[in-house]
This record gives C-alpha cells, structure tokens and sequence, in this order.
C-alpha cells in the first residue's frame, strides 16, 4: 500500500498501518535527527518524539500538502530542534557558576566538541532565516539525502527550480559566514 493510504488508516488509529510507514521513514528521520542533534543518544530521543507525535497526529496528515515522508522528516526536524534548544537550555542550568564550569574535568576533544556545537547551532540558526522555499530545499538535501532530482519530484516543481533555490540559499549562507568571521 501506499503511504497516503497507511496514513488513512493510521488516522483511524491502525497501529500495524503506521508501524509500516514508520518502518519505510524511519531510516531518513533517524539520520535527520542525528544531523541536528549530533549524538545518537539525542537523535534516539528526537526521533521517538517524533514518531509519537506523528502517531498521535496521523489524523491531521494531509496527502494534497505533501507526501507522507515530507510530513514525518518534518516533524522530526521540529523535534529535533526542539530536543536541541531543551538540551541546551538544560546545559546553560546546570553550569552558570563559571568557576563550576572550569572545575568539571573535561576530555580532551573539549574544545573541538564545543566548536562543533558552536557551529553546528549557529547554521541551524541561519537556516531558519533562509525564505522556507530555499531552507527546505537545503534541508531535504544535506539532512535527508535526497538529490536534486528526488526533491523536485517530492516539492513537485522544476529541477531548475530547486536548483535555483539551492544556490540562493547556499549564497546567502555563505555571505552571512564569511561576513561573521570577518
């Protein structure tokens, strides 16, 4: 069956017809979440909120909108920020005592870990000042996988267009990096 099909029934609350389309996305929406997050610890963690709340939502999933795997990356993206911006936020709790801070013995790829969070933060943040045409298709590219060709098919629009967006949203991630390390 189809996933828009699987998706009707899981709004009836068929868990066998949802656990058949979790099971085809769920390699995608792991690898989404672990891009975003950067563990597998939290990446496990987003993406079983995910997967729940598309369960508890399948009722409000709509094929005309998109396809049933547009709707789950989705949704995992949400989370995955979400589980982010919690983890964070949990983070900056437990160390506001700078003094604190530099008594916790660290590892040795510390700086490294930090510069990577750092930067890793910091392009999620952009990407949520790109125009969302240009932000989805930089997303469904390098945090799904998907070529250029998959994606106009899954946007339904030109391969040109996608193209076009690509290269729009790449420039103006590039003149934002290279303007804030100046």
């Amino acid at each position: 069956m189809a996933d828009e099909e699987l998706m009707a029934l899981a709004a009836d609350a068929d868990a066998d017809a949802f656990e058949v389309v979790f099971d085809r996305h769920l390699a995608a929406a792991y690898a989404l979440a672990h891009r975003i997050c950067g563990s597998t610890a939290a990446a496990d963690d987003a993406c079983q909120e995910a997967m729940m709340a598309a369960w508890r939502s399948a009722g409000r999933y709509d094929a005309r909108v998109g396809s049933a795997r547009s709707w789950l990356l989705a949704i995992t993206h949400n989370k995955s920020i979400d589980h982010l911006r919690r983890m964070t936020r949990h983070r900056d709790r437990n160390v506001a005592d700078e003094t604190a801070a530099e008594r916790v013995p660290s590892g040795e790829d510390t700086q490294a870990d930090a510069l990577a969070r750092v930067e890793r933060e910091r392009t999620v943040a952009l990407l949520g000042e790109l125009p969302d045409d240009q932000r989805r298709v930089i997303e469904l590219s390098f945090y799904s996988g998907y070529s250029h060709s998959e994606i106009a098919e899954l946007l339904e629009v030109p391969l040109g267009t996608v193209k076009g967006r690509m290269r729009a949203g790449l420039e103006k991630l590039r003149v934002h990096l290279q303007g804030a390390s100046a």
